[in-house]
């Protein structure tokens, strides 16, 4: 069972934390979260680009020229792919990126990230995160108290809290997320994941085995 320091706001080391083996210390599956990731991602594309067949063309009607005797190329429509302002052959239309995953091989990914970022020191559990109000400045300073200015952060807290969110969203390269809402891509697409002590216990429950 992995152990780490738990932090108060000001980055002093108030005590440890025991990690569930079966979250934070688990068999690392690249290729799951390979897979995860790469449905994420395809299901962000909004799949609306379109194009026009030759039967979609406004105009076009009526054959340019009759069939012989003109000493041209045989032509039925002036919107035919050949010509400028045609049709457009095999172009793309809109449809659907989406690739269905079970809920068993998203929670095999959470748990291999989480467990790469713990081994990699790259996971702060702190006691609480409370705010009476939105106070960007004091979300810097309890950033700068762990060093981590310059990097991109995770804050992960258990249930929805206006006034963090409001206190980290004009902050660049920081995003709070709740538990409810982990994915692969934004553990992963981050330096540093802040956890608050509740959010760990609430993380444990939801992607137990």
């Amino acid at each position: 069972m992995p152990q780490i320091a738990k932090y108060d706001t000001t980055g002093k080391e108030v005590g440890n934390i025991d990690l569930a083996d079966s979250i934070f210390n688990d068999d690392i599956n690249e290729h799951v979260v390979h897979e995860v990731i790469n449905a994420q991602l395809a299901g962000r594309r909004q799949g609306t680009a379109s194009t026009k067949t030759r039967g979609e063309v406004r105009g076009g009607g009526r054959k340019p020229w009759r069939q012989k005797g003109t000493g041209r190329a045989r032509h039925g429509s002036i919107r035919s792919p050949l010509w400028v302002g045609g049709g457009t052959v095999f172009g793309p239309k809109p449809r659907s990126y989406n690739k269905s995953l079970n809920k068993k091989v998203k929670k095999i990914a959470l748990r291999s990230i989480l467990s790469d970022k713990v081994q990699s020191d790259s996971v702060l559990v702190i006691d609480e995160l409370e705010f009476v109000k939105p106070q960007t400045k004091q979300m810097v300073e309890i950033l700068d108290n762990f060093n981590l200015g310059e990097a991109k952060v995770l804050i992960i807290i258990p249930e929805k809290d206006e006034n963090v969110y409001l206190s980290v969203r004009n902050i660049p390269g920081v995003k709070t997320l709740l538990v409810s809402s982990l994915n692969a891509y934004d553990l992963l697409n981050n330096d540093f994941i802040i956890i608050t002590k509740e959010a760990v216990a609430k993380i444990e429950e939801v992607l137990a085995k």
